[in-house]
């Protein structure tokens, strides 16, 4: 079941009817849109027009996430991850380029890949990351083409950042070959610095770093930073040709500057969220969710080893089924924190 199609069916399942079949009071956990939830913590855009250049914007993230103001050379401005990807992937189809992708996290990774040419392989993160072979993909020694895997940190539907063991895996298949690069989609990180698996992962020298304000500050699609390699200077040069428009530029800057607590605040409202969740879980449920998961900070979905159908019929929560967020083979579900039953109530904002 696909991402439209669900919805349309949770609609269907949440909505009162006189068939005692199909009750209204299940228990939504399948919401996911998390703009619409956490509407009210939005920074407005400024209403002041004034110059911003992309270069100080760079050194403001960079020492947002404590890292060397002299990458700002290499720290492309974008407008969100997903503009990133596609310029990224349009590179990796002139360099023809191996891709992995996750399977199962974001179809429009798919969609991205293949507008720009490209025929990603894929790799599952339910109920674990597994990822592809260290060993060369191919045993053609004179096969040099570049090849790239793109991971999320932290990782949904997962729920999680990468364990030391799976930071240790990536690291040993970039160590396969030198043509290896990984790509890290970091949007899920709420807080600063970066967690220390990308940390790790950046300190190969052979790690691109993606990140936006789609979450943190709940304005998806414009702006982002795209972390390169320095020596990649024709990927330098197409993010470059291809900026955001001034008015992203001064709605980044006030974010960056005068809303810099937003992502905290998100992250304090998701888990008190999430508590709210667990406390209407049945224990069977609740136990079935790992407890990585169940403790990353600011986090909003949580897999569980149970079939959504089964959620649904013994137990009265609406789950969202993994092929919502891809292809997979695993039989579990996921559940999230976003829906109505789980937001504050009045007695909990007067004693924030």
């Amino acid at each position: 079941m696909r991402f439209e199609e669900f919805q349309r069916f949770r609609q269907r399942q949440l909505t009162p009817s006189s068939d005692l079949t199909r009750s209204s009071t299940l228990l939504d956990a399948a919401e996911t849109n998390v703009y619409r939830a956490l509407a009210p913590l939005r920074p407005e855009p400024p209403t002041d027009m004034r110059t911003v250049y992309r270069c100080d914007l760079a050194r403001a993230w960079l020492r947002r996430f404590e890292l060397p103001e002299e990458w700002s050379r290499h720290a492309m401005v974008c407008r969100g991850v997903r503009h990133g990807l596609g310029v990224v992937f349009r590179r990796l189809r002139t360099v023809r380029a191996r891709l992995w992708l996750p399977s199962d996290v974001y179809p429009v990774y798919f969609d991205l890949a293949r507008a720009a040419g490209l025929e990603p392989a894929s790799y599952p993160t339910l109920p674990a990351p597994a990822l592809p072979p260290s060993a060369p993909s191919t045993p053609s020694a004179a096969d040099h083409r570049p090849e790239y895997l793109l991971l999320a940190n932290p990782s949904k539907p997962l729920g999680r950042y990468l364990s030391d063991a799976e930071c240790a895996a990536v690291i040993s298949w970039l160590r396969g070959s030198p043509h290896r690069r990984v790509l890290i989609d970091s949007v899920y990180h709420l807080g600063a610095p970066f967690a220390a698996g990308t940390r790790r992962l950046l300190d190969t020298g052979r790690a691109v770093l993606l990140h936006s304000v789609t979450k943190g500050w709940l304005w998806p699609r414009t702006f982002g930073v795209v972390l390169l390699d320095p020596a990649d200077a024709e990927l330098i040069d197409a993010f470059r040709a291809d900026p955001p428009t001034p008015a992203q530029l001064q709605l980044a800057d006030r974010l960056l500057t005068e809303h810099s607590d937003v992502p905290r605040q998100v992250a304090d409202e998701l888990t008190a969220r999430a508590e709210r969740l667990f406390e209407r879980l049945p224990d069977d449920v609740l136990g079935a969710i790992p407890e990585t998961s169940r403790t990353c900070p600011g986090n909003y979905f949580f897999p569980v080893d149970i079939p959504a159908e089964t959620l649904r019929h013994e137990y009265g929560v609406l789950a969202a089924p993994v092929s919502v967020f891809g292809e997979s083979d695993w039989s579990g579900s996921v559940l999230t924190s976003l829906a109505d039953a789980f937001a504050p109530t009045p007695t909990d904002a007067q004693h924030r």
